[in-house]
């Protein structure tokens, strides 16, 4: 019995110190500017959720929005990839979490614009924002509202 329950505590801490789920579905690659500092702020924030994030920063992202497919008007300051998704903008990390764990046949998830109170744009009022699920042919759908 005493073997049972060391197995049994064994696998409890084992579960408790694990990465959170988001560092293990893979590692998030960013494009954005240099001089973006709602970016970095966005970049924390996956990171702080557990993400593992690689930044490449460039003199202009919009050449990747169109390579990767986002539409024009999904469009936000920076753009990620994540196991074969696109993020465009402000996605909450939450959202990004959900996606990975759904896996639903769409290309990617955005927020777009610059929406005040979504994750790198805390300061000043919040609104009320979407975040935008499409599709290769133009199709769009609402993921979340926040």
């Amino acid at each position: 019995m005493r073997a049972v329950l060391h197995l049994i505590a064994a696998a409890l801490l084992a579960f408790a110190t694990a990465p959170p789920v988001a560092a293990q579905s893979g590692a998030v690659t960013v494009y954005k500017t240099a001089t973006c500092g709602c970016c970095k702020l966005w970049v924390d924030h996956l990171r702080n959720a557990g993400f593992q994030v690689q930044v490449h920063d460039l003199a202009d992202v919009a050449p990747h929005k169109a390579r990767l497919g986002v539409p024009p008007q999904l469009a936000s300051c920076h753009t990620a990839v994540v196991d074969g998704y696109v993020i465009e903008g402000h996605v909450p990390a939450a959202d990004v979490q959900r996606l990975l764990a759904m896996r639903p046949a769409v290309t990617g998830i955005a927020v777009p614009g610059m929406a005040m109170g979504s994750p790198g744009m805390e300061f000043g009022p919040a609104v009320a924002y979407d975040v935008i699920a499409f599709e290769p042919d133009g199709t769009l759908e609402l993921f979340a509202s926040h």
